[in-house]
């Protein structure tokens, strides 16, 4: 039987989120790129204030989910890991 509480697990693990509503300002990573735990991948503009997105994993980029200008909520995948 399959255990779909796991499969969605491990799928959100895969991805750093958007830690609160907000504007892309800058994105400091690529497709292809290595991140470490802790590191900024994305800064964000809110309430006039910018803030950095640290990443809360290692691992590689496989895919940039957002771009500059783009207005994010609070959980929005804004990169997929591999």
């Amino acid at each position: 039987m399959l255990n779909y509480a796991s499969i969605y697990k491990e799928a959100l693990m895969k991805q750093i989120s958007s830690m609160m509503a907000g504007m892309v300002i800058e994105i400091l990573v690529k497709a292809g790129d290595e991140i470490n735990d802790g590191m900024d991948v994305v800064i964000l503009e809110s309430m006039k204030m910018q803030l950095p997105v640290a990443a809360d994993q290692s691992g590689k980029v496989k895919t940039v989910k957002v771009a500059t200008g783009d207005f994010v909520n609070e959980g929005d995948a804004l990169l997929e890991l591999e």
